[in-house]
């Protein structure tokens, strides 16, 4: 999957204005010319190693094992990496696409600022400008990113219209590159987009689950009972379960943003309560009004305040392969500290939601049940507007 014409099942596609259909046949035939060819893979692969310290490890969490007293807590690091997240794994892809292609610039979007800072960095590394459309209130919110994608070199562009936030800076991104898309590749953050994105996106971010896979295994002797990650547009989350979906015997489990709760309207739990529908060029679920435009969101994750999610995740609900459940942003303020004063290491607001669905799951589990969450980002960039949070 996807098939030809970039849909899993019933969601995917490239619903785009016919200024762009050519450029993003293009980006599709340029992908599908280098995913496979030697050259590029072994580029990839050492720059994965040597720049981005892969493979990053998986961690037994025995204290906060211990403390829930049930199922056993593995986290995969994604947070070690090199720019702190998982967004360095599909940024330096699309860099050296945008290169291969000879672009002469990139332009994206960021929530949090972490698919941001990782694209200034890999077009810093193969010497393409970089434009990054981020929301006024996450720019306030993320302060760090911001100030690491100038030093990088990095076009800032404050979006101030609408919510301010992750979907308005989509919107703008988009803008910006219709506007040229011969010179520039739109390097998007997450599964989400018309296709080849969701594909392209999967296909850099599996070499997490494939990584965990084999590093489960040689640690336990067999895989784990639960996968667990956040899911906003779902690239980490896709990343870690790709490699996992044909095991039967491994329930995965997708934490989405339940905001102020999902009986509130300011929650982004798109596959909870959304419907089938379209958004940014793709068909997936969608927080929707009764005319069919997306709903304005709310996480006090940056990253995961998106009315949308990944084609494949919509489809991988629907056919129930995955379960995906919520968090609140008090469950994930606590899952924050907790993990921070149980194990020392601070997790980003968007990888606590996945913190904060195993602590609720552990519990019920036995002593002899595991748990795999992708730890997809550290927390640097969270600090201080966790310490404003919760008066510390």
């Amino acid at each position: 999957m996807p098939d030809d014409h970039g849909y899993f099942g019933d969601y995917g596609g490239a619903m785009v204005p016919p200024a762009l259909e050519k450029a993003i046949a293009d980006v599709d035939r340029a992908y599908r010319e280098i995913r496979n060819d030697p050259d590029f893979r072994k580029e990839l692969l050492d720059l994965y190693k040597h720049y981005v310290g892969r493979p990053s490890p998986v961690f037994y969490a025995k204290r906060l094992s211990d403390h829930l007293g049930g199922a056993k807590i593995y986290l995969k690091r994604e947070d070690l990496n090199h720019t702190g997240a998982h967004k360095i794994n599909h940024a330096i892809g699309e860099a050296l696409l945008a290169k291969y292609m000879g672009k002469a610039k990139v332009v994206a979007e960021t929530g949090a600022g972490q698919h941001g800072v990782a694209m200034a960095t890999a077009c810093a590394l193969v010497g393409i400008d970089c434009e990054i459309h981020m929301g006024q209130i996450d720019i306030e919110k993320e302060a760090p990113n911001v100030t690491r994608m100038k030093i990088l070199g990095c076009k800032v562009v404050a979006v101030t219209r609408g919510t301010k936030t992750l979907k308005d800076a989509v919107d703008s991104a988009f803008e910006a590159y219709l506007s040229d898309p011969d010179s520039q590749l739109y390097a998007i953050g997450s599964v989400v987009g018309p296709h080849p994105f969701p594909m392209m996106v999967r296909d850099f971010q599996q070499i997490i689950g494939e990584e965990a896979r084999d590093q489960f295994q040689e640690m336990t002797g067999r895989l784990p009972d639960y996968l667990m990650a956040c899911v906003g547009g779902g690239s980490n989350a896709i990343g870690l379960f790709t490699a996992f979906l044909q095991d039967e015997s491994v329930n995965i489990i997708g934490i989405e943003p339940a905001g102020k709760g999902l009986d509130t309207p300011d929650h982004a739990a798109t596959l909870t309560l959304g419907k089938p529908g379209a958004v940014h060029g793709f068909k997936c679920y969608v927080l929707q009004d009764d005319a069919g435009e997306p709903l304005p969101v709310h996480s006090i994750a940056s990253g995961l305040d998106y009315p949308g999610v990944g084609p494949q995740h919509s489809y991988l609900k629907d056919i129930g392969r995955i379960e995906y459940q919520s968090a609140t942003d008090q469950e994930c303020l606590d899952a924050f500290m907790t993990l921070s004063r149980k194990e020392g290491i601070i997790p980003a607001l968007e990888s606590a939601h996945a913190v904060a669905g195993a602590i609720k799951l552990a519990p019920q589990l036995s002593k002899n049940q595991s748990i795999l969450i992708n730890l997809s980002g550290r927390g640097d960039k969270d600090i201080d507007f966790v310490v404003r949070q919760l008066n510390l």
